[in-house]
């Protein structure tokens, strides 16, 4: 149940449990970890709630928190349910580099991965009771950094192209 705090429209909250519902293949009993995250970022004051939903390929819940004078919510947790194998799913949990540590290097440094800003994404294939610690604690910490909407975005350090002829860029140049 999400606390009266969280702004989160009914759709959203519909698409969410029709996805629980519907999640049966479970190994890992990643679905429970995915559960109990949501329900943490859901107790905190102020926070919006947002989901985006890919079948096949990732549904991603995303809490963000309002100041008083902001305009737009600030995100500081991206949930991602990797949907790759609807019966074996697994969860990327993603930080801005610049909200969180990560004294146990635990996670992997995105670059340029999290909206085109830098940062850390931890992932989880099955449940365990001190990751999922760790990650609560990650999700306190971010949410109590100060908040910056959007955090800066990384440029380019250099520009080659792939096969295809395609730009791609690179961070940092080497």
């Amino acid at each position: 149940m999400m606390s009266m705090d969280v702004t989160a429209n009914p759709a959203m909250q519909d698409a969410v449990t029709t996805l629980l519902d519907c999640w049966s293949g479970d190994p890992g009993n990643v679905k429970e970890v995915f559960t109990e995250l949501k329900e943490a970022i859901s107790g905190k004051s102020g926070v919006e709630l947002d989901f985006k939903s890919r079948p096949g390929v990732s549904y991603s819940l995303r809490g963000s928190v309002r100041k008083s004078r902001e305009k737009e919510a600030a995100l500081f947790v991206l949930i991602d349910i990797i949907d790759d194998d609807p019966d074996n799913r697994w969860l990327s949990v993603c930080f801005y580099e610049e909200k969180i540590t990560d004294p146990k290097q635990a996670g992997q440094i995105v670059p340029a991965g999290i909206l085109g800003v830098d940062g850390y994404c931890f992932d989880v294939f099955e449940y365990s009771e001190s990751d999922l610690t760790y990650l609560l604690q990650r999700i306190d910490v971010a949410y109590g950094h100060p908040f910056t909407h959007p955090p800066e975005r990384k440029k380019p350090g250099c520009i080659s192209s792939d096969l295809s002829g395609r730009a791609q860029a690179f961070w940092p140049c080497q």
